[in-house]
């Protein structure tokens, strides 16, 4: 061998060695923090029309969708945690002459479309006097939301004023 193509054969070694073995190495560690996020809720601002009746002596229910509420649960709860809407409305008051009382006032939730896992309950109370549970979420594993359009059902006494009557529904989560 000559010493041309010893030369060439003791770099290429060398070379080789260079690539495959640094000199020296350093590692970095590097995190990012997901915070949990808020629980909330939101309902139509104004319904419109929940319907007509005509007025008779032995007065009858009109009912009609409140427009679609919803429930986003992004808190990253622990299992098993969850949640209650509540619901309370005004009575329902014309210009003139009695109101109906919203004791007379009910609430169908209805077909409550899910995401994420939890088992939820609609409660439909019959009567919105006070602070009562509308739906309920139980068993909730991460984040969630839920989704409906209840009915408001209003029985009217017989023998009411003619006009219309509108009344404040509210929702609330906890």
């Amino acid at each position: 061998m000559n010493t041309r193509s010893l030369l060439v054969a003791v770099a290429a070694g060398m070379l080789a060695l260079a690539v495959a073995l640094p000199a020296a190495a350093d590692t970095t560690t590097a995190t990012v923090t997901v915070t949990g996020g808020s629980l909330s809720i939101t309902a139509p601002a104004a319904a419109g029309s929940l319907g007509t009746w005509v007025n008779s002596v032995g007065g009858g229910t009109i009912s009609g969708p409140l427009g679609q509420v919803q429930v986003n649960d992004a808190r990253s709860a622990a299992a098993g945690s969850g949640w209650v809407v509540s619901v309370i409305s005004t009575a329902f008051t014309p210009s003139t002459g009695p109101a109906i009382p919203a004791s007379a006032v009910g609430y169908t939730a209805g077909t409550i479309t899910k995401v994420g896992t939890a088992t939820y309950t609609a409660n439909n109370p019959g009567n919105l006097t006070g602070v009562v549970p509308a739906v309920t979420a139980t068993g909730i594993t991460g984040d969630n939301s839920a989704t409906w359009n209840p009915t408001i059902n209003v029985a009217v006494p017989g023998g009411m004023t003619a006009g219309v009557y509108s009344a404040t529904v509210t929702h609330s989560v906890l």
